[in-house]
């Protein structure tokens, strides 16, 4: 055992004495130790009923043999980040995470892992220890929120932002704002819609680093209590079998969930994520591969903000694995993977059946028959945007129409709720990226400003920031490479045409080589937004979108 070194043996007696201090008797030591990541705060309502998860996973734990150590992991909330400078520091978050968590690890060797996250870039980010780490791991999250229900209609938080652009448009009283900022969050988990933390959860079961129902199991159902002493039951039994993260997160799985994640129609951050946790496997994901696994797999599950389902529909029709059933049904998983059940995920998936046909499309009867998520490229966009296809209207999927430039969020809100911006309109916020943000911000309020407005289904936005996934229309995101380093979004110019073709991935400047050589002669280099603390050391760092934004050592001149 790993513990060994702080536990066995005449030299490790000061250690002891240490464990001694914190209560330990010589029958928990002799014991395999096994972390517990705790994520539980109590500023995220998805991580304010992580303590009774902690709980029910020491339980689990203990029952199987294993002596459970609990430690923190932070998370932001990013619904309270959003549209202030808040937002910088919540992708940058992820490797904090990643880091702290190998830090924990390794100083105080322990045997295995259970990794309980719920939010957006707490999931990624303990994936991505998992994987460097490489000891027994089993994830199980806090689950999602149930919908908020305003007016007779289910709703969530997507909608609670677009009631502001109501608003502002006047179409939309104070009081029925009110309303909605009152049912629009009714209970603790994260948000309900298939957003970021949503979309992460479920992908650990595609994976196969989370158990049945770890996406989808509600926060507030007794389901979710029992799931998690499963976890802890099931890490020993990893441990036992000696079964590792890298065992399980293979180049295989890594596309099993780019596949499940084109069927349920996941968050765009996910081609954000995917990358960074394939890079702590050693694989480098090219993002062109999205468009090929994207061809040909239908896109099943039509989730806020994409349609009118939440969360526990899509646990009540049979969750992801029936998902991963439909797909299998054509042969577009590998099901020789192995999964933290111990099992293949033929073996996982057989027998789950779709329940509601209505929430999960049969194979045969999809909302489309190409993936939720398409990446662009083009003169705008060289190595690459990505757009979340499935929340995009019919008309925007083909859109040409004038720039309107912007070099911040704010900016570009102002011109929005000041309604400056017209039917057309193709809305460009740059200078947003990993280092010209710093940290990539995600901008739900300009899209559901725009939605509000009533001009979602006219106007489109790109940006090299990101996306939350709640947010929806004709919104591209990921802009490669970003605009502080040079990139082609820095040389567009109000009014230029922009043309956006979704079906055929591209996103072009209708601007000759000959002028955008000229505008990047006369790119002159910004000076760094922030210069101290965390986010420069994170602006120097970090790499562009289409590679996950994951840190590097910069090289040497």
């Amino acid at each position: 055992m790993r513990s060994d070194a702080v536990t066995k043996g005449v030299q490790q007696a000061p250690h002891r004495s240490l464990f001694n201090a914190l209560g330990f008797t010589k029958e928990e030591m002799d014991r395999p130790l096994v972390a517990v990541v705790s994520s539980y705060n109590e500023i995220v309502p998805g991580h304010m009923n992580l303590d009774k998860i902690v709980e029910a996973v020491k339980m689990g734990v203990s029952m199987a043999g294993g002596t459970p150590v609990v430690f923190p992991a932070i998370a932001v909330c990013d619904g309270i980040a959003m549209g202030h400078t808040g937002m910088k520091y919540s992708l940058v978050t992820r490797d904090l995470i990643a880091d702290s968590t190998e830090s924990m690890v390794m100083a105080h060797q322990f045997d295995a892992m259970v990794c309980i996250p719920n939010c957006d870039k707490n999931v990624p980010g303990l994936l991505m220890a998992a994987c460097r780490l490489n000891i027994p791991t089993v994830f199980v999250s806090g689950g999602p929120m149930l919908p908020g229900h305003v007016k007779g209609s289910n709703t969530s938080l997507s909608s609670m932002f677009e009631a502001v652009g109501s608003y502002s448009a006047g179409t939309m009283t104070a009081e029925d704002v009110c309303e909605f900022e009152e049912n629009a969050c009714p209970t603790c988990g994260s948000c309900s819609g298939m957003y970021t933390a949503n979309s992460m959860n479920c992908l650990t079961e595609a994976l196969g680093m989370g158990l049945q129902g770890n996406g989808t199991i509600p926060a507030v159902y007794s389901a979710r209590i029992r799931l998690a002493k499963h976890a802890g039951m099931k890490v020993m039994e990893m441990l036992e079998k000696n079964i590792r993260p890298r065992d399980v997160v293979t180049e295989d799985a890594i596309m099993n969930a780019l596949t499940v994640d084109m069927a349920l129609g996941c968050s765009t951050n996910s081609m954000l994520h995917l990358p960074a946790i394939a890079h702590e496997i050693g694989m480098e994901l090219d993002l062109d591969v999205a468009n090929a696994i994207s061809a040909k797999t239908p896109n099943l599950c039509h989730l806020a903000p994409a349609g009118h389902t939440y969360m526990p529909e899509l646990n009540e029709a049979g969750g992801v694995y029936a998902v991963m059933n439909e797909l299998n049904k054509k042969g577009l998983l590998n099901t020789e993977c192995m999964t933290v059940t111990g099992k293949t995920v033929g073996e996982n998936i057989s027998g789950c059946v779709n329940k509601n046909p209505e929430v999960i499309r049969p194979i045969d009867n999809p909302y489309s028959v190409t993936g939720g998520i398409a990446v662009l490229k083009g003169n705008i966009a060289p190595d690459s945007g990505v757009v979340k296809r499935s929340a995009v209207a019919p008309e925007m999927m083909v859109h040409e129409g004038p720039a309107r430039v912007f070099d911040c969020e704010e900016d570009a809100i102002d011109a929005i709720k000041g309604g400056k911006i017209v039917a057309g309109d193709v809305v460009v916020i740059r200078y947003e990226g990993p280092k010209g943000g710093p940290g990539m911000r995600e901008m739900l309020n300009p899209t559901s400003a725009i939605a509000g407005m009533g001009l979602g289904s006219s106007v489109a936005l790109i940006t090299d920031g990101r996306f939350s996934g709640a947010s929806r229309g004709a919104s591209i995101g990921h802009v490669s490479p970003e605009a502080a380093v040079g990139g082609p979004i820095a040389l567009i110019e109000e009014g230029d045409i922009i043309k956006i073709n979704i079906p055929e991935n591209t996103l072009n400047v209708d601007v000759s080589d000959e002028v955008l050589a000229e505008r990047k002669a006369k790119w002159q280099p910004r000076e760094p937004k922030i210069t101290t603390g965390y986010l420069a050391r994170y602006t120097a760092m970090v790499t562009s979108g289409n590679r996950g934004a994951i840190l590097e050592v910069p090289k040497a001149n």
